[in-house]
């Protein structure tokens, strides 16, 4: 049953807890909705939307990763995976790497590079689908 209760000049109405139901109609409620999930197939095109979908790169990338195609995340982690291995962060400053002449060929001619920028500097490595 509801209360009716004046606050700040507007009225709100306050309802009673609900009472509980039977074990029974709750398990059964639970079963249902553990059904409904399980039955909805996932496709593998809405798993991979976005930056983890594999798409062409060009040439160049492809010599870096190794293949044809590949997720923007992929390429990242391929990247920093290299500077790491190689040791080119720059030990003054950490947001800074160094390319050597691999990542000159991806990074445009740089020789300094912010982190930040590694997305935006592969992303033209990226072919455009239509």
């Amino acid at each position: 049953m509801a209360t009716l209760r004046a606050i700040g000049g507007k009225c709100r109405a306050l309802m009673a807890a609900a009472k509980t139901s039977t074990a029974a109609s709750v398990e059964s409620s639970a079963t249902k909705t553990t059904a409904a999930k399980k039955s909805k197939p996932v496709s593998a095109a809405s798993a991979t939307k976005g930056i983890l979908k594999p798409v062409p790169v060009s040439p160049t990338l492809s010599q870096f990763i190794g293949s044809n195609e590949a997720s923007r995340t992929e390429v990242v982690k391929k990247v920093w995976d290299y500077i790491k291995l190689h040791n080119l962060q720059n030990p003054e400053n950490k947001k800074e790497i160094i390319c050597d002449e691999k990542l000159k060929v991806l990074f445009s001619g740089k020789d300094r590079v912010g982190f930040l920028e590694i997305a935006k500097l592969l992303s033209v490595h990226f072919v455009k689908a239509g």
